[in-house]
């Protein structure tokens, strides 16, 4: 069966208070704190399996960027080692 998004905020509320040391009159920032939480997993890429789908990040020019000025790398030389 399907945990609640309601389920999960309480677990993880309760998860909260007990890593900081069951403090009292701390729970309704818990409960934020984990609600905070599941929104943002249900608002990153996620597959259905829960693990987080990372987007392809964009390919940048080689080189050193300056002032939104891409400039580009030295070329490579080829070198040789002399045989001693």
């Amino acid at each position: 069966m399907a945990e609640t998004r309601e389920e999960w905020i309480k677990k993880r509320a309760y998860t909260l208070w007990e890593e900081e040391g069951y403090p009292t009159g701390r729970d309704s920032i818990h409960w934020e704190q984990a609600r905070d939480e599941r929104d943002a997993l249900e608002g990153s890429a996620a597959s259905s399996k829960g693990k987080e789908v990372k987007p392809k990040t964009k390919r940048t020019a080689t080189g050193a960027k300056t002032n939104g000025v891409v400039t580009p790398a030295p070329k490579r030389t080829a070198s040789r080692k002399t045989a001693s």
